[in-house]
């Protein structure tokens, strides 16, 4: 599902250049839970987001969902991103004055779907994330972990191969943060979805398949985690 050949990465700060990325090279199969690991700065949130498409490696060669990202557009990348991508973040990003409903929706509007369908559409999705009895509810009516699950359902509504997930456990206890492991694990395993997540949660082991480690943008040798 997603290759990445020799990537390098570098930003400008100032006058220095930092090396988010070096020669990167990775493999991740369709249908797998990937963490990505390590201190901050190492190069994690970079490589997540050149697997969305949200950036631009200076070199190498990324194929995701057969589909090689630096040759496209603006606006290519953008389409590909629609159709291919779900997107979670660690602070929910919910529109409050809408309802949970109302948010998952948010992704279809950019599409033909008539109005009927995108609700039944967002309705699937609350009901995948088990929140279906509180699509008419805000996000001030909801858990942090509950805020969370709609932002999961927001990110498969438009049944993406591929979800990204940048610290979505960050902002919650324990408990939910669990949940929601395991919830990204379910969509592996029931829904055939590939799951690479940015995180510094330890609990994560015990729910991925792979944990891939990044240090001053060079990546290790991958653990296969010891999952439950």
């Amino acid at each position: 599902m997603i290759e990445l050949r020799d990537v390098s990465r570098t930003y400008k700060r100032g006058a220095d250049a930092i090396r988010a990325l070096d020669h990167v090279t990775l493999d991740i199969d369709s249908g797998r839970f990937v963490a990505l690991m390590g201190p901050s700065g190492s190069g994690k949130s970079t490589l997540l987001n050149i697997v969305a498409g949200l950036d631009r490696p200076d070199s190498g060669e990324v194929v995701v969902a057969g589909q090689k990202l630096p040759d496209m557009s603006e606006d290519e990348l953008a389409a590909f991103r629609a159709r291919h991508v779900g997107f979670v973040f660690q602070f929910f990003n919910l529109i409050p004055v809408l309802t949970a409903r109302g948010n998952v929706e948010l992704p279809l509007l950019l599409t033909h779907l008539g109005k009927a369908e995108r609700r039944e559409r967002a309705l699937t999705a609350l009901r995948i994330v088990g929140l279906e009895e509180r699509a008419e509810h805000h996000p001030n009516e909801l858990s942090g972990g509950e805020q969370q699950r709609v932002a999961i359902a927001r990110a498969i509504v438009s049944d993406p191969e591929i979800v990204v997930a940048d610290e979505p456990t960050g902002d919650l206890d324990a408990k939910n943060a669990v949940e929601i492991l395991e919830l990204l694990r379910a969509l592996c395993t029931d829904f055939g979805k590939t799951v690479v997540m940015v995180t510094h949660d330890a609990r994560a082991e015990a729910h991925v398949d792979i944990i891939h480690s990044l240090d001053k943008g060079v990546l290790a040798d991958p653990e296969m985690a010891a999952r439950a």
